[in-house]
């Protein structure tokens, strides 16, 4: 029943879904640009109108009664961000403990406009030996989804051209805070 009024939802909000879920049991997701809060809204949506079973870090301060509740039941994994390196170890832990898992996360690591994105997703992909899947909330157009499979190289600056090429041109709900696609230096 959730995933037709989630189907809904997107259909009379006048978004689309793009894309399926992969044939892997393993895989990092990551969606941009993040420029909003409506942005995880979209992404749950998403999730639950394909039936996508994902886990996903976020702020340990949206983990209230009832959204905590809410947040967990969708795949939510409290985030204390003071102690965000030792994030990337526990995702790559449940990649070696699961059969089958997902794992999604905002490379920006915020809605805020930033410098760079994150390593994080890269570190745990590469750590976890897994592909990476670009998510997309285009709010332009009005689509949301799984757009395109990277298999990550080890050459970090060949495969974030993949990336800005592919997110090149998607415009975020506030596109001033789209965070450039590269690394820190």
């Amino acid at each position: 029943m959730w995933k037709q009024v989630a189907r809904l939802l997107l259909w009379t909000c006048g978004w689309r879904a793009i894309g399926a879920i992969p044939e892997e049991s393993k895989a990092v997701f990551i969606a941009a640009p993040h420029t909003s809060n409506w942005d995880g809204f979209w992404a749950l949506t998403y999730r639950v109108a394909i039936g996508l079973d994902i886990r996903f870090f976020a702020k340990d301060a949206l983990f209230w009664f009832p959204l905590g509740v809410l947040l967990r039941g969708l795949g939510g994994i409290p985030l204390n961000r003071s102690k965000a390196q030792s994030s990337v170890q526990q995702a790559v832990s449940m990649f070696e403990t699961e059969d089958s898992f997902y794992f999604g996360l905002a490379p920006e690591g915020t809605r805020g406009l930033r410098d760079s994105w994150k390593t994080g997703f890269y570190r745990i992909a590469s750590e976890a030996k897994v592909p990476v899947f670009l998510g997309l909330i285009d709010y332009q157009n009005k689509r949301v989804g799984i757009g395109g499979r990277l298999d990550l190289s080890g050459d970090s600056n060949a495969d974030l051209k993949k990336c800005a090429d592919f997110y090149d041109g998607i415009k975020g709900r506030w596109p001033k805070n789209t965070t450039p696609v590269r690394f820190p230096e």
